[in-house]
């Protein structure tokens, strides 16, 4: 990160790919977007050469879902699939990619295996809420937010001993700590351990820790593909979706390697969503603001850190500034 394209966001959007009454993905809308966002970002005129850009292979791929709002709002399975068919397609072996989160139950509520082709594995870092087993004693980020008892969180074992290459699948969610949830957030929370320890009461420290987690080798350098799926999104109480009221359907996939430039984009399209909604403001700092409780769209658990896309940006992971990001709008 941010990889051979930095600035260069592709955005495909299908009003085909999901119903808004149905809740359901129509998977060969999601192939077609797939194949023309790909296309459009590398400049390429097959989907084999597209995704051979990126790989060969001889490559491990690990692919970095998004499970924290499953079942309903997730990586979708057809956009999972369509990633690791073209993989395939490509000649890495089914066994060497690899479907990876954080938490078994998240995962086990999705069903992927229903979707992917046979063999692919799909990993969860903790089968029980906890374990350290599957994360790597000797590659980690340590500091003390609010003095609590263990102040490391290590990276997970296969992204450092396994993985040649990371495809990441983000969503389109507000997050109460951190403003959104994107490529930066699910790339790092969902890569470490012991992340939660980053927000207490109204305060977080997410400006600074998302970035910083982001930014460590191999995790930097081995995520070489952002494609987020906006097929369905959650505009308040994310990154979780308990509430059906605070979901949305952009019907939108963005493509790029820079994970800045997509969540500099994701910034404007939340925040736009929740105006409409006449919701508190994600840029919003007033403590009057913060309450604990049953979800309200006028209220926060935390003081919003969004600004922890541009601290990003800082560390060298991408382009912040819209003046200087290109985005290419394709319809499907």
């Amino acid at each position: 990160m941010p990889g051979p394209f930095p600035g260069r966001v592709v955005r495909v959007h299908s009003e085909k790919s999901v119903g808004n009454s149905t809740h359901q993905v129509d998977a060969p809308t999601v192939r077609e977007m797939l194949s023309r966002g790909m296309q459009s970002l590398t400049g390429a005129k097959t989907d084999r050469d597209a995704w051979a850009t990126f790989f060969d292979p001889k490559d491990v791929v690990g692919i970095k879902l998004n499970c924290s709002g499953a079942p309903d709002i997730c990586s979708a399975p057809d956009v999972v699939a369509g990633i690791a068919e073209n993989l395939v397609a490509l000649g890495i072996p089914a066994k060497n990619i690899y479907l990876y989160e954080r938490f078994q139950d998240q995962v086990a509520s999705v069903h992927y295996d229903r979707f992917v082709p046979a063999g692919v594995n799909i990993f969860a870092a903790e089968t029980r809420r906890g374990s350290i087993g599957s994360y790597d004693p000797n590659t980690y980020v340590e500091t003390n937010f609010f003095g609590e008892e263990d102040t490391r969180s290590n990276m997970i074992r296969l992204i450092t001993e396994r993985f040649t290459k990371i495809v990441n699948v983000p969503n389109m969610k507000d997050h109460g700590a951190a403003g959104v949830t994107g490529c930066l957030k699910n790339i790092a929370y969902g890569s470490f351990s012991n992340v939660a320890r980053s927000h207490s009461g109204a305060k977080t420290n997410t400006l600074s820790f998302i970035g910083t987690l982001a930014n460590v080798e191999p995790l930097r350098s081995r995520t070489v593909l952002q494609i987020m799926d906006g097929l369905r999104g959650v505009w308040h109480g994310g990154p979780f979706s308990t509430d059906a009221r605070f979901r949305f359907y952009p019907k939108t996939m963005m493509f790029g390697t820079d994970p800045v430039a997509i969540d500099r984009l994701l910034l404007d399209i939340i925040e736009n969503k929740r105006k409409a909604e006449g919701a508190l403001s994600i840029w919003d700092r007033s403590m009057d603001h913060v309450r604990q409780g049953p979800l309200d769209p006028r209220y926060g658990a935390f003081i919003r850190e969004p600004g922890h896309i541009e601290f990003a940006g800082k560390l060298g992971l991408g382009v912040y500034d819209l003046a200087r990001i290109q985005t290419t709008s394709i319809e499907v």
